[in-house]
């Protein structure tokens, strides 16, 4: 016996898969949002720590990571300027705050973290950008980042380029 099946019953494994996202990506959001209300707002980075640890979504990071993206990225606040500074095409303090941020929290990532391919630091900095950015931000911090990269991973970048060749 043949059935009909509505065009509401046939729905692509794109729509019907859950949204999962990962520990670390929950981790980045959280610091973003730690980094975006430091910026915004001021406050200690553990007034802020202590605040966000309060929230349900934390509940869903890994804490060691999140940790360390916030108290990395404010503890090397200056250095993290003078990376991306040359890489903008005006100055750093006028970029919109959640740029800001994003390049402050993946341009940590680069320096600190070599366990994570710089391919996909900046994957996530791009989905950051584009749920939290505005119009057109991902492009930018993309372009930014990729400038970046070839600074702070220049060796993994070179073996990228060459395994495309």
């Amino acid at each position: 016996m043949i059935r009909n099946i509505s065009a509401t019953q046939t729905k692509t494994k794109l729509e019907t898969k859950p949204n999962r996202k990962g520990r670390r990506r929950r981790s980045r959001e959280l610091a973003l949002q730690g980094l975006y209300q430091w910026r915004v707002a001021g406050g200690t980075v553990e007034a802020i720590e202590e605040q966000l640890h309060e929230t349900r979504e934390f509940l869903k990071t890994d804490e060691k990571y999140f940790s360390d993206l916030m108290q990395g990225v404010l503890a090397n606040l200056t250095e993290l300027e003078k990376h991306i500074q040359p890489c903008l095409d005006r100055p750093l303090k006028e970029l919109s705050p959640v740029e800001f941020a994003i390049l402050l929290l993946s341009t940590y990532e680069l320096a600190s973290h070599p366990e994570t391919p710089y391919r996909a630091v900046i994957n996530e900095a791009v989905e950051l950008a584009k749920t939290y950015g505005g119009t057109g931000g991902h492009k930018y911090v993309n372009g930014v980042l990729d400038k970046l990269a070839v600074q702070l991973r220049a060796e993994e970048v070179k073996l990228q380029v060459r395994a495309k060749t």
